[in-house]
């Protein structure tokens, strides 16, 4: 007896696609290598509450980096997807999940699903473990999740040039906060005001990205930061993300600790990404640029843990 094989209509082109179980498409579709975005501000956090309130959970700690690691993955899935559904992502893309058909949408849909779910299960065990309000832990939070989801879905604000924004705060003083509040810190313009260079920092990731996709974004349709400004301003926005970071270490130097002197360990680090970006090697500055938001992160925590 003859069987027809289930065709699936995810694929733009009429393109019949079989999903894939490979466990190497899976992670290359979470984008591991951008999960220092997530970590550092935990870590960031926790570091400054047991720094201002000498308090400090490993498990509490450990959940935040769960919850963090599981809502950004879901949101890399939805941004494959989106990306991929609005004609952004193609034969010479980065993301090339869906392009070259490791995953079928339905699999990084279903992904995506998933890790939602581990990360609402990680806030419900958080409200069990932390001593913080639960509406504190709540609002910021489903603030994260959404701004996650909202980045390419529903609103997709990295259509309408609103991503950056949007980035510099989800991996800025949201999961910083979370992270303070989850040991038991109160709501406060602190610790915020302490995540402004690791966030500068990890938004010169997503800038030099945009800017090196400028020409296929305007193709297909979207508006980008990078777009709206051009080169010659993307350029003078990139060296003040890497480099405004390192005045504000040498106000905390010069203010608070010489420990904060730590961090410009990293500025050659810097300097050689400024280069690249003026030599117009966008495609190893896209790959070299997370490295300095790694190295600068940790040099960062180690520096406000010693201070």
């Amino acid at each position: 007896m003859d069987t027809t094989k289930e065709e699936h209509s995810d694929l733009p082109n009429g393109k019949i696609s079989q999903p894939s179980h490979s466990l190497k498409s899976y992670v290359i579709a979470l984008r591991p290598w951008s999960f220092t975005a997530s970590l550092i501000p935990v870590a960031l956090g926790s570091c400054l509450a047991y720094k201002t309130l000498a308090r400090f959970d490993v498990w509490i700690f450990l959940n935040s980096c769960v919850i963090a690691l599981s809502v950004h993955a879901a949101g890399n899935l939805v941004n494959t997807y989106y990306d991929y559904k609005k004609g952004v992502d193609h034969k010479k893309s980065d993301d090339r999940v869906l392009v070259d058909e490791l995953l079928t949408c339905n699999d990084v849909v279903t992904m995506s699903g998933v890790l939602y779910i581990i990360g609402c299960i990680g806030f419900v065990l958080m409200v069990l473990l932390s001593p913080a309000r639960m509406e504190h832990l709540a609002l910021i939070y489903f603030g994260g999740l959404s701004s996650s989801f909202l980045y390419t879905g529903g609103l997709g604000l990295k259509y309408i040039a609103l991503g950056d924004l949007l980035i510099l705060l989800t991996f800025g003083p949201v999961t910083v906060l979370f992270a303070y509040i989850a040991q038991g810190g109160p709501l406060s313009w602190g610790p915020i005001l302490y995540t402004v260079p690791v966030a500068l920092n990890t938004e010169a990731i997503l800038h030099c990205n945009n800017a090196r996709n400028m020409e296929s974004d305007k193709e297909a349709g979207i508006v980008t930061l990078a777009i709206l400004i051009g080169k010659t301003g993307s350029y003078i926005l990139f060296a003040f993300l890497l480099f405004v970071p390192y005045i504000i270490l040498i106000f905390l130097t010069t203010q608070l600790s010489l420990w904060f002197v730590i961090p410009f360990l990293t500025i050659f680090y810097a300097f050689r990404l400024e280069k690249m970006y003026r030599e117009d090697k966008m495609l190893s500055l896209h790959k070299t640029t997370p490295k300095l938001n790694l190295l600068l992160g940790l040099c960062y925590i180690t520096a406000c843990a010693l201070a």
